[in-house]
This record gives C-alpha cells, sequence and structure tokens, in this order.
C-alpha cells in the first residue's frame, strides 16, 4: 500500500531524513517512532505530498507521491501534527467545508459527517465554535477531518498530544478499530501509545531508520530475542566466542554474578540451538537458558543511546 525507497530530503547542508527505507502492507497499523526533530514529520509530509523530495522515491496505493500527488490526495487521510482547523467555524460547518473540499456528494455530506461526529466522539460539541473547544476537542475534529472521505490511507502526526487520559483512551480504540479496514502511519514519539496499538514499528533516529520490527500482542520487539545463560563456571573465552556466533547481535556479562551472561540473537531455532550447543562446548556446565522479554522501551532506549554514543 506504502512503498518509501531511499528517500531523503535536505534542508542546505543538514540532511533532515537520509535515504530511509520502509512499506506498510494493506489493513496495518504502522507505528513511526522517533524523538522530536528526527524526521519523523518531515517523512509525513513527503508521502501526503505537501512537501518534496531532494532524491529517492514514494508511492501509496501504487501512485507516485511526486507524479500523481491529485490521485495520492484522494486515498490519504492526514492529521498534521497541528489540525487544521478554522476557529471562527462551528464544527459542523468545518466539517462540511472539508465536505466540500473532498468532493464528496452533497446527498452523502451529512451521512458522512454524522459518521465521523459519531466515532469521534463530538456530539457533544457539534453546534460549537471550534474557537471554544478544548484541545483535546480540537484534535477530535482534526482526527474527523482525516477520516471524513473514506480514505484508504490514513497518516496521523502526533495524534493524541493533549488529550486527557480517558480521550487518549477513546482515541487509541478509533485508531484500532481501523485495523484492516484501512492502512495507518501513526507518528509518535511516547512508546506506549505505539504498544498499545500498532502491529510493526519503524524507528528513525536523525534522519535514519535504525529498526524496523514487528510487535507481539504484550508489546515488545520481534525478531530479536534476549536469553539469560546462567552457568556452574565461567570460560574467559566463552563471551567472545558467543559474539563469533552466525545470529547473535550481543553479548553481556552481568555485574551482578559472574557465571551469568545476556545473549541477544535473533529469534531462530536454529540459533538458540547453537547458543546451547558453544556454552555445552565449553565445559561450562550449563544450568539454564531461558528467554527475556525485550521491552518496547528497552529497545528503542538501547538503540537510541547507541547511536548516540557513537556520534
Amino acid at each position: 500500500m506504502i512503498e518509501v525507497r531511499n528517500l531523503t530530503k535536505k534542508y542546505g547542508d543538514r540532511v533532515a531524513v537520509d535515504h530511509i527505507s520502509f512499506s506498510v502492507n494493506r489493513g496495518e497499523i504502522l507505528g513511526f517512532l522517533g524523538q522530536n526533530g528526527a524526521g519523523k514529520t518531515t517523512t509525513m509530509k513527503i508521502l501526503t505530498c505537501f512537501m518534496s523530495a531532494t532524491e529517492g522515491s514514494a508511492s501509496v496505493a501504487g501512485f507516485d507521491v511526486f507524479e500523481n500527488p491529485l490521485e495520492v490526495k484522494k486515498r490519504i487521510g492526514y492529521l498534521p501534527e497541528t489540525p487544521p482547523l478554522y476557529p471562527e467555524f462551528l464544527v459542523s460547518e468545518y466539517l462540511a467545508f472539508i465536505a466540500d473540499l473532498r468532493n464528496i456528494p452533497k446527498r452523502d455530506q451529512k451521512k458522512k459527517i454524522d459518521a465521523v461526529v459519531e466515532r469521534c466522539y463530538l456530539g457533544d460539541v457539534r453546534n460549537r465554535l471550534i474557537a471554544n473547544l478544548s484541545k483535546g476537542y480540537r484534535q477530535r475534529v482534526g482526527i474527523a477531518q482525516a477520516l471524513i472521505h473514506d480514505p484508504e490511507v490514513l497518516i496521523l502526526d502526533e495524534p493524541t498530544v493533549g488529550l486527557d487520559p480517558k480521550q487518549v483512551t477513546e482515541a487509541r480504540g478509533l485508531i484500532k478499530s481501523l485495523r484492516s479496514e484501512r492502512t495507518v502511519i501513526y507518528s509518535t514519539h511516547i512508546l506506549s501509545e505505539v504498544a498499545a496499538t500498532c502491529d510493526r514499528i519503524v524507528i528513525i533516529d536523525r534522519g535514519k531508520i535504525v529498526a524496523q520490527e514487528a510487535l507481539n500482542s504484550m508489546g515488545s520487539a520481534g525478531g530479536t530475542t534476549r536469553t539469560e545463560i546462567v552457568v556452574q563456571k565461567m570460560n574467559e573465552n566463552m563471551v567472545q566466542v558467543l559474539k563469533g556466533l552466525q545470529g547473535v547481535k550481543n553479548v553481556h556479562s552481568q555485574a551482578n554474578g559472574q557465571n551469568r551472561l545476556i545473549v541477544e540473537s535473533e529469534a531462530r531455532e536454529d540459533v538458540m540451538a547453537e547458543i546451547a550447543r558453544t556454552v555445552v562446548n565449553q565445559n561450562a556446565g550449563l544450568i539454564r537458558m531461558s528467554p527475556v522479554q525485550l521491552a518496547l522501551e528497552d529497545y528503542y532506549l538501547n538503540l537510541i543511546g547507541g547511536r548516540s554514543a557513537q556520534q
């Protein structure tokens, strides 16, 4: 549904987005995760045809965002970081205005407006001025305008900013209800939002993609597993031998126990078997191998922290 290949955006000498590539499948909710200034908003502005790229390509529903921007815009609902609202309008007037902009036939507009008002919990403020709404309600109106034309793709930039805990829960439920119905890119720097809502994550840092992972039902990063190994005696060569195995990404010695290691590796049975075989061959006296869940927060901080240390 969405394909991004070697996308790059430069502002003079500054590279905001640096040759990134990723795809989003139909019906998938993708969490686009990164710190403020990482390149998330720039990428989404390119995908929604609000900004050109310096290099690379991107397509939505088979249409190139540079060659066919009008076709792309027809298929996208977009909530930018600051919702595009007109404070002098009533909520109902604003949604009718957006319906006109989206070329929704007059005969269908009331039905479309009623649907998004109900879905975004706007019934109590339907006939109020946008200028008099709380920030949370304004955010909901922004989501409503992105949904009003039934887009195939929904791109949300920080959609829960300014919402109270109850509204955040409602917004999560709304976004999750779109699974399989629409393709969603959900940009945020709030890890709990991603864990509660998304199927997969792309992590961007300083304009570069540093990870692309599936999320399991517990909100942990897939593809990488951590295994605790406890042995009777620690062979001084064991850490280096384990690090040299194919599929092993890192090995950590635990300061609170000389006979305990944490091995980060690909989550494959053959890799696990080779790790166990290696420990046994080292005559260390294997006591236990057990998985350690890698929480999304730990995974994210390890990636960002590792990159920061290298700069």
